[in-house]
């Protein structure tokens, strides 16, 4: 294990163990991880807003007219990598593999702008490096009990009778149940009594653009006494996220290092917080990340053996939004 992520498993276990509040941000690959006792936050230019915890103040609408442009990698670009995992899952060498891309952007939205009037139920904005407005928990406590959320099945709201066609497409059938198989038995590696409390319930997001739904599923196990002294272990032995890697994660993470396009760093990573007695933390999607004053949006979705190219590029940019309105709806 790389002595970095040693020493960071020793202070998160500490901190934990002390009741003392902590941040924490894992990147995909788990080699670069930063924790920070809560008061070190405003130091670092570190802003988050989390259920239970937030350091920054938001605000509603959007200031004034804002655009926003997208300029996704080419359709045949995404194929050549599409058909590289299609080809890794009928070898069996994979289930079910979450295919990222990057995506230039355009807009006179800041990062700032787009943490402060975003909505989202976790963001994150790290100093002028990247900002994410998740909708996705990872793992989240409540005394002894932990629950994780996968989210996965994606479709245009717009479309006709579209939570029919979510809830009855074979691809996303498959997709979710394989994930939803995949976390329960994580959960079982650091909890007992493991359970799916609910099962493929739809919630809607609202994009700047339009409305999409997106399938979620519900997981609980409860964790022994005292579980804090090793909260840094238990972090660790879950990542990376199912949802955002695959199944089997070893095997998998593998092949997405070879049909990406770069690294993804801290997209699709973890962040969080402990309030001293529980854990809230989230995954690390809708990401926008500024080099140079170019901005770019990170995005992906499933790719199963049901999946379909165009579908799978079309999913990737639909992704590429951001939650910032002129109204006061939620």
């Amino acid at each position: 294990m790389n002595p970095v992520v040693k020493d960071k498993i020793k202070l998160m276990n500490s901190l934990a163990s002390a009741g003392e509040a902590f941040f924490f941000m894992i990147d995909f690959k788990q080699e670069k991880p930063l924790v920070l006792h809560q008061n070190e936050l405003g130091k670092e230019g570190i802003e988050i807003d989390i259920p239970g915890f937030g350091n920054a103040k938001n605000n509603l609408n959007a200031p004034g007219d804002f655009y926003f442009r997208k300029f996704p990698v080419e359709p045949e670009i995404y194929r050549q990598s599409f058909e590289k995992v299609i080809r890794a899952i009928h070898r069996g060498d994979t289930f079910l593999l979450n295919l990222t891309f990057p995506t230039r952007i355009e807009t006179n939205l800041t990062l700032d702008d787009i943490y402060r009037f975003g909505r989202a139920k976790y963001k994150l904005k790290f100093r002028d490096e990247f900002v994410v407005f998740s909708p996705e928990p990872f793992i989240s406590t409540y005394t002894n009990t932990i629950s994780t959320y996968p989210m996965k099945g994606t479709i245009d709201a717009s479309i006709a009778q579209a939570e029919r066609v979510l809830m009855t497409d074979p691809k996303e059938i498959a997709e979710h149940n394989t994930i939803v198989d995949l976390l329960r038995n994580d959960l079982n590696m650091v909890a007992e009594r493991v359970k799916v409390e609910s099962f493929r319930y739809v919630e809607k997001i609202r994009t700047h653009e339009k409305e999409i739904l997106q399938t979620s599923s519900k997981i609980s196990g409860q964790l022994k006494p005292a579980w804090q002294n090793n909260i840094g272990d238990l972090i660790f032995k879950l990542l990376p996220a199912g949802s955002i890697s695959g199944a089997p994660k070893k095997k998998t993470v593998e092949i997405i290092e070879d049909a990406e396009a770069d690294e993804r760093g801290y997209f699709t990573g973890v962040f969080g917080y402990f309030n001293g007695v529980d854990l809230e933390t989230a995954v690390m999607i809708r990401y926008i990340e500024q080099n140079d004053n170019r901005m770019v949006f990170r995005s992906g979705g499933g790719i199963t053996s049901f999946s379909v190219c165009e579908k799978e590029y079309s999913e990737l940019i639909d992704k590429v939004y951001v939650p910032v309105f002129r109204d006061h709806t939620n």
